[in-house]
C-alpha cells in the first residue's frame, strides 16, 4: 500500500509556520516521527516513510500554493499512487482553530491550492485533511491573517492539532477513511 501525503505550504523563510503553512508543519511532524528526512526532488521536497507494511511518499510542493497541483499529478504519476491513496493536508478559515475536518471529497472553498490541485487531477474526489485555523481577522485582513504567525495563545493548540494530524494520517493508512472520519471530525480539541 502506498500513500502520497500531500501538505501545502509556501517556499521560503518569509512564510514559515505561518497559518498558510501548517501544512509543512504537519509533514515535517509525520516525517521526524518516523524518522524520515526531506530531500529536494522535482517539483517539491520529498520524504519517504515506510510504517507498518505501507509507504507513505510526503510532498511539500516547492512550487508556491497556486501550483501545487503540478507536483501533486506529478508525483502521483511518478510513484503511480491511486487517487484514493492521495491525502492533502492544509490550512481551512471555514473550520475553527479547535477542528480538523477529514473527508472524502469536496471543493476548494476558495484556496488556491486545492483549485490547483483540482484542474490538474481534473476532479475533487480525493481525501483532504483541513487544519482548522479560524477567521479572527478584520474585514479586509484576511491575507495578512493566512500569511501571519501563530500567537503565542494559539500556539499550544496547534500543536496538538500538529499530533493529531499525524495521527491522522497513520489512522487512514491502517483503519481507512470512514472510521478516521468518525474519530477526529467532530472532537473540538483543547489544551
Amino acid at each position: 500500500m502506498k500513500y502520497l501525503i500531500a501538505c501545502l505550504g509556501n517556499i521560503g523563510a518569509e512564510y514559515a509556520h505561518t497559518r498558510h503553512n501548517i501544512g509543512f508543519d504537519v509533514a515535517e511532524a509525520f516525517v521526524q516521527k518516523h524518522g524520515g528526512q526531506f530531500r529536494s526532488d522535482r517539483l517539491a521536497s520529498v520524504a519517504e516513510i515506510r510504517w507498518k507494511g505501507r509507504i507513505f511518499i510526503v510532498i511539500c510542493p516547492t512550487t508556491f500554493m497556486n501550483l501545487s497541483g503540478k507536483a501533486v499529478k506529478y508525483w502521483m504519476d511518478k510513484e503511480k499512487i491511486a487517487l484514493e491513496n492521495l491525502l492533502v493536508i492544509f490550512d481551512d478559515l471555514a473550520i475553527p482553530l479547535n477542528k480538523l475536518r477529514l473527508r472524502p471529497g469536496g471543493s476548494d472553498g476558495g484556496h488556491n491550492g486545492l483549485k490547483s490541485i483540482q484542474e490538474s487531477l481534473g476532479t475533487t474526489n480525493y481525501p483532504k485533511l483541513r487544519f482548522g485555523i479560524g477567521n479572527e481577522f478584520a474585514k479586509g485582513r484576511q491575507v495578512d491573517f493566512v500569511l501571519g504567525k501563530w500567537t503565542a495563545e494559539e500556539q499550544p493548540l496547534v500543536k496538538l492539532k500538529i499530533g493529531k494530524a499525524v495521527e491522522t494520517i497513520e489512522s487512514l493508512a491502517t483503519v481507512g477513511l470512514p472510521a478516521t472520519m468518525n474519530r477526529i471530525n467532530n472532537v473540538e480539541f483543547a489544551v
